[in-house]
């Protein structure tokens, strides 16, 4: 994304950076979730082979509360045990 060209004030050329700025965030965000995704799918496809492997298990459990945390943690906070 180039800067625009031409008379642009202030205000214009702030807009654009912050457009810019958050369609980089938005693509990191992406590419997170991907990567994190594709880690829990071959996790759970080893633990469909293994169904005896704990350790497996925990693994997995843990990439899907990561996911989970990362997704929801704005909009959904678990109650505290008291």
């Amino acid at each position: 994304m180039a800067a625009p060209s031409g008379g642009v004030n202030c205000e214009e050329f702030a807009e654009f950076q912050l457009m810019a700025a958050h369609a980089s965030r938005d693509r990191v965000i992406k590419n997170c979730i991907a990567q994190t995704s594709a880690v829990v799918k071959n996790l759970r496809e080893e633990r469909e082979k293994n169904l005896d492997d704990l350790t497996l298990l925990k693994q997995l459990r843990k990439e899907q509360t990561k996911v989970f945390n990362e997704r929801c943690r704005i909009h959904f906070k678990p109650p505290k045990n008291e």
